[in-house]
């Protein structure tokens, strides 16, 4: 029977099994919150409806309660799978988000209520808590056009395996699953679940399986074999050790065999590679999706795919969100699909199948539905719900701060008079710092106390008054309201009303008047592709041709990685294809060759001495020359450069300590408001992030000008840093100025400063060219008055006229984009004020002053939590790829940059685009346009009201529109490698894959340099890599002049990084730091060939003696041990033990560095871990490096065993055991290690 539109839902009451209803599920699944609204007739009407029919419609259903509505559905029928179809990737975002939050309080309510009562029979504890409100599943779309060959991100892939993997498993009679989709989702096919279920396998200790069978298998189901696993989906077997990277696992695992049989699994550390913790059983499901069905279609298999529909029982119910425009974006969506595509599934033919099947639709739309749409009858208003906007309306930006505060005051009126009406009022903050300032300005307007949350403390604390805001409130005996008002932690997008229950649900929406990002909405965990440190990686990374400087042997050309054999009359061995003991592994370096005839000869470095070997770097493009071995060219040059560094040091170290004795202002330690402040932060700090924050305040406390420098890369969380030190110095009463190059940014940094401190009584106002001449003379008048506390501002702030009443700190974002005379006022600056740089990819100076300990700096090298890299494309101007490139993202509802570095042409680029995507809302913007037409286009953009902001470089610094989230590059080649790596990183910035398209122009021949630009820009696609992009920068155009002709001289003799070691070393002498030099301990032993050049097979050539990187190795032939016949033993990394040469030289690395037994240890651990058991060679290295660390504590300098004698020697004087040298006595290499080892330690 049809409901009239006309008609509300205010039936009678319901049967008595259907009034019951609140009753039976208010006990002890759900808080009083559920318990009231389920009371409702509206909600009752729904529960009898959903029993009896299976299309409905209704309209009236605000967005923001349509979330709490699934999970009113899912407590109405708790055995039923729900499964909520969204418009887009951005509000199925935000409706999982809000549904997380909800069944979270609904865990939290079961765990209050189940600590109260007795456990129901045949279960308790958290786990029953777990499988009673399992998690929302998240099942996207694939983010690809129809008819391209790229292959969705791993990320994608998983979401979906995992939707697809819990839903096969769902069993009839539990809780049935929650799932958010897509309307476009929904027509990608899948596996069907018997496929799913053939490429699924699971694993536990004890089952038989041969590694190499199993690897083969894996290939099969799109695992890529790699040799060191980072990311999902990927597999790496090294003798008996499989890791592997399942797409629907928090971590990768890996698998120890012993034979076929599996001995155990463990999760482990994709960063550190080091295994975290035993699991009892690992499920691999395939690691692809689309890529595999296509190779199945290509193949003629036969089998059609499946779809979601596949996955569900006929009691599912669909929930429908804004049925118009899913038909429309479906409508769209199959418009792009070449036709007869196999896997795509007609809308139509899917409801149709639904509905075979006995499936629930509920259509459910705010405003209204056409008639007939889906459901065959006319659409029933749905009176429970009601919006907030009535009572708080909400700009998309902030308003002044004197009108904002307005309007919360009468919204927090509003929320008392519903209290008085004895309404029940849920305040959703996102975290405690937002809900002890919501409990402050509730007290402060003189309505009492909140009353506590019914939820345990881990949900929602009960707010405490943690400052006294007035004099007033500090004597007040205010009422504490109890009753009605209660707070929780949780993230909601919007609140809602439901007056028939009584029930009002507020967010920090409303409370802060502001829109907000949605949180991302899954944490991966601390791993998250955290990055490794630029600094111990930078001067390392070594490419063939490479120059290179040794520590002793001065500037060579690096050939490569080579094998030299144990016999000498043999050729050397390349790469890791050689024999276990085919030899020791060694750097090969190139020198200039003494007569001109002669071929240039090599040095051979032994990988466990490449820490003395780091990449050149010069300070100009010139090609250094190549120093002879031997020759006296190098230790001049060196020489003279230490002599150069002193004076440099000595004028570092005069502006350091004009510094140091110039008085600055102490700040006083944190303030109640400022934990508060940053309690509110909405996301979870990064480790990098938290010490650069603890960093910054920490100077600001001490009674000299600060002058640090944050280094982090684009969108790592920078200015956040700068807020927070902004904040602490306007708590202490004085002004800061933020500095910017361009006035977009300023205009973004001023939203972002403003939204963030928008609870707190803080001006923050802008001066730049968007403001109208008389708004900047007002707000300088009060610059100087003291009544701004904070301006953001272009160079316009450098300017004469402007004045500061009290100016405490000056924050400067991306300093190299500013010019030489503002460089120079920054200089004067630093004199006076402390100083806080933000720089994502640091000018060589900035950089090298850091380096070289004469300026503070903090790095943020961890990017947040479900960042991804961006995927860098390099290709020839083409527009088909620009169309299809534009219409990916506008699939997904995001937008795109195109940039046009060229004012003079961009209208025809603007032509070009329309005529290409006539339905793409395109905006023009570039830095000759009156300011008035800039912002309001910027504005359209960053609302999200175009789609395409074409524009020149004004969108390079700082820009952050997290929606946006593909950029696209026309001339690339023109860009410099720093300008490319800042403009790719305006997309990105969010948890999404993003791409940056780098446009070349077709048939030119690139400049050599510019073809380094762009080799260098996609090399260092992973997040993290500023630093690596400075030191690239560095290469391409040289170091430059960074202290004047005569040091860049310097820097040319010996090399960038010499450069600033010699720098570092002299600052620390003239600070009268210790300077711990790093003593090479020389280790000869006859019965064990540590190198290549200790072989005993005959007498060494001239020749060869000159290529040894040892300088004491040249000496006469080892004669047999007496004390026994001993085989000739090796102290290396077998090649079959780590076949990957990268990892190799990684652990001798890690080798070369420990200086004390527990890193040594440490390694040991890692080893055995990684690679599985030590064989013998890598056992008896290890040994000699603890003898090493041994030697060094007590000042042994060589360590020779001659003939079964042990001679130790403490610069260059024998060292006696007992007044004599002591002779060995045990037959085997390992044992004799242990004797000497014995000998060193009775020293």
């Amino acid at each position: 029977m049809g409901i009239r539109a006309s008609k509300l839902l205010t039936h009678p009451p319901p049967p008595a099994s259907v009034s019951c209803l609140a009753q039976e599920l208010a006990t002890p699944a759900t808080s009083q919150l559920f318990a009231e609204v389920l009371e409702t007739p509206a909600v009752q009407e729904l529960a009898r409806r959903l029993e009896e029919e299976r299309v409905l419609s209704f309209t009236g259903v605000v967005a923001a309660a349509q979330p709490f509505l699934a999970v009113l559905l899912q407590e109405i029928s708790p055995n039923r799978p729900v499964v909520v179809v969204t418009e887009g990737l951005k509000i199925q975002e935000s409706f999982h988000q809000d549904l997380t939050t909800w069944l979270e309080f609904a865990r939290a309510a079961e765990a209050t209520q189940g600590a109260q009562a007795p456990p129901p029979s045949g279960g308790g504890g958290s786990g029953g808590l777990e499988s009673a409100f399992p998690r929302p599943w998240f099942y996207p779309s694939w983010e690809t056009l129809p008819h391209e060959d790229r292959l969705p991100h791993v990320d994608v892939i998983s979401d979906r395996l995992a939707t697809l993997v819990a839903l096969r498993h769902f069993e009839s009679g539990r809780r049935g699953p929650l799932v958010v989709t897509s309307a476009v989702a929904l027509l990608q096919a899948t596996f069907t679940p018997e496929t799913l279920a053939s490429r699924t396998r699971g694993l536990a200790p004890g089952a038989r399986s041969d590694p190499l069978d199993l690897v083969e298998w894996l290939e099969e189901q799109g695992y890529e074999p790699e040799a060191q696993v980072t990311q999902k989906g990927e597999i790496a077997l090294r003798g008996g050790i499989l890791d592997v990277y399942p797409p629907t696992s928090p971590w990768p695992v890996r698998l120890e065999f012993f034979g076929d049989e599996l001995e155990s699994l463990r999760y482990f550390d994709p960063l550190t590679q080091i295994s975290r913790e035993q699991i009892g059983t690992v499920t691999l499901p395939p690691a692809g999706e689309l890529g595999l069905l296509r190779s199945r279609l290509k193949a003629g298999g036969g089998e059609a795919p499946g779809t979601l529909l596949d996955y569900l029982p006929p009691e599912t119910i669909w929930v429908l969100c804004e049925p118009e425009q899913l038909t429309l974006r479906m409508t769209e969506y199959e418009q792009q699909v070449p036709g007869n595509d196999p896997l795509l599934v007609s809308w139509a033919a899917f409801q149709q199948a639904g509905r075979a099947r006995g499936m629930t639709f509920l259509s459910v739309a705010e405003t209204t539905i056409n008639e007939g749409l889906g459901a065959g009858e006319e659409p029933v208003v749905f009176p429970a719900f009601q919006g907030l906007d009535a009572y708080r309306p909400l700009a998309e930006r902030a308003p002044d701060p004197q009108i904002a505060e307005a309007q919360r005051r009468e919204f927090f009126a509003q929320i008392h008079r519903w209290l008085r009406q004895s309404y029940q009022v849920h305040v959703f903050c996102n975290n405690d710092g937002e809900r002890q300032r919501f409990g402050e300005i509730w007290m402060d307007y003189g309505f009492g106390e909140p009353g506590r949350s019914s939820e345990p403390a881990s949900f929602g604390v009960a707010l405490k008054r943690s400052v006294p805001l007035t004099a007033r409130d500090q004597n007040s005996t205010d009422q504490v309201l109890d009753a009605g008002l209660s707070t929780h932690a949780g993230t909601l997008a919007r609140g809602f009303l439901c007056d028939t229950a009584k029930v009002v649900v507020v967010t920090d929406a409303e409370i802060f008047g502001r829109y907000r990002v949605q949180r991302p909405r899954r944490l991966k965990g601390a791993h998250a592709q955290a990055t490794r440190s630029a600094l111990d990686i930078d001067f390392t990374d070594l490419a063939e041709g490479d120059y290179v400087v040794h520590l002793q042997h001065g500037i060579g050309r690096y050939v490569g990685l080579k094998v030299l054999p144990t016999g000498l009359g043999t050729k050397p061995v390349e790469g890791p294809g050689a024999q276990a003991n085919a030899g020791q592994e060694c750097l090969v370096i190139e020198y200039a060759p003494r007569e001109p005839a002669q071929p240039p000869p090599r040095l051979h470095v032994p990988v466990t001495e490449a820490h003395l070997v780091s990449k050149y770097v010069g300070a100009g493009k010139a090609h250094p020359p190549l120093n002879t071995l031997g020759g006296v060219r190098w230790a001049k040059a060196k020489e003279q450069a230490e002599r150069a560094v002193r004076d440099v040091a000595g004028d570092l170290l005069a502006i350091q300590a004009a510094r140091q004795l110039q008085a600055g202002h102490a700040f006083a330690p944190d303030t109640p408001w400022q934990r508060e402040f940053e309690g509110s932060f909405i996301f979870e700090e990064t480790p990098d992030q938290s010490r650069a924050i603890v960093e910054t305040k920490l100077d600001m406390e001490r009674p000299k000008p600060m002058d640090r420098l944050i280094c982090g890369d684009v969108g790592f969380g920078k200015t956040e840093v700068g807020i927070r030190a902004a904040f602490k110095a306007v708590m202490d009463g004085r002004q800061v100025a933020v500095l910017v190059p361009t006035t977009v940014l300023a205009q973004q940094h001023f939203n972002t400063f403003r939204e963030r401190m928008a609870d707190y009584p803080i001006r923050v106002e802008l001066l730049s060219r968007f403001r109208s001449r008389g708004a900047q003379e007002r707000v300088v008048k009060d610059l100087a008055a003291g009544a701004v506390d904070i301006v953001i501002g272009t160079h316009r702030l450098l300017q004469a006229d402007i004045g500061f009443k009290d100016l405490g700190l000056v924050i400067i974002d991306e300093e190299q984009r500013f010019g030489v005379m503002h460089k120079e006022k920054f200089k004067m600056l630093r004199k006076l004020v402390d100083v806080l740089t933000l720089s994502a990819t640091p000018i060589p100076r900035t950089l090298y002053l850091a380096l070289s300990g004469a300026r503070d700096m903090s790095t943020i090298q961890t990017p947040p939590h479900d960042r991804l890299p961006v995927e860098t494309i390099v290709t020839a101007y083409d527009e088909r790829l620009i169309r299809d490139a534009i219409q990916r993202e506008l699939n997904r509802g995001g937008q795109v940059f195109f940039l046009h570095n060229r004012v003079l042409t961009i209208e025809s680029m603007a032509q070009k685009l329309r005529t290409l995507l006539p339905s793409a809302r395109l905006v023009v913007g570039h830095g000759q346009m009156h300011s008035d037409e800039l912002e309001e286009v910027m504005t359209l953009f960053v609302n999200g009201e175009a789609d395409v902001l074409l524009s020149t470089t004004i969108i390079e610094s700082g820009l952050d529109i997290p929606n946006a989230n593909t950029i696209i590059i026309d001339r690339a080649d023109r860009f410099g490698l720093s300008d490319l790596y800042q403009l790719r990183g305006r997309v990105g910035r969010y948890k999404h894959q993003a791409y940056a398209y780098l446009l070349l122009p077709r048939h030119a021949g690139l400049l050599a340099d510019a073809r380094k630009r762009l080799s260098a820009i996609k090399q260092y696609s992973t997040l993290g890599s500023g630093f690596k992009i400075a030191m690239r920068d560095l290469e391409i155009r040289g170091a430059g002049n960074l202290l004047g002709a005569e040091q860049s001289g310097h820097i040319t003799a010996v090399g960038f990084d010499l450069y600033c070691q010699l720098l570092k070393q002299s600052v620390a002498r003239l600070k009268g730091e210790p300077v711990k030099p790093r003593v090479e301990i020389e280790v000869r032993l006859d019965f064990l060939a540590l190198h290549p050049a200790d072989e005993r097979s005959e007498p060494r050539s001239k020749s060869l003696s000159q290529t040894s990187s040892n300088p004491l190795s040249n000496q006469t032939p080892k004669q047999p041990a007496k004390a026994a016949d001993i085989a000739p033993a090796t102290a290396y990394i077998p090649f079959n033990y780590i076949s990957d040469a990268r990892q190799r030289i990684e652990i001798y690395r890690k080798l070369a560095q420990a200086n004390e037994k527990d890193a040594l240890a440490s390694l040991e651990q890692e080893s055995r871990d990684r690679f599985g058991p030590l064989p013998p060679p890598l056992t008896r290295l290890l040994q000699v490096a603890e003898l090493k660390i041994l030697a060094s504590g007590r000042g042994i300098t060589t360590i020779e065993v001659k003939d079964d004698k042990l001679m130790l020697t403490r610069n260059h004087d024998f060292v006696m055991i007992g007044s004599k040298f002591p002779r060995l006595t045990k037959p085997t290499p390992a044992a004799r290690l242990k004797e000497i080892k014995k000998f060193i330690l009775a020293l």
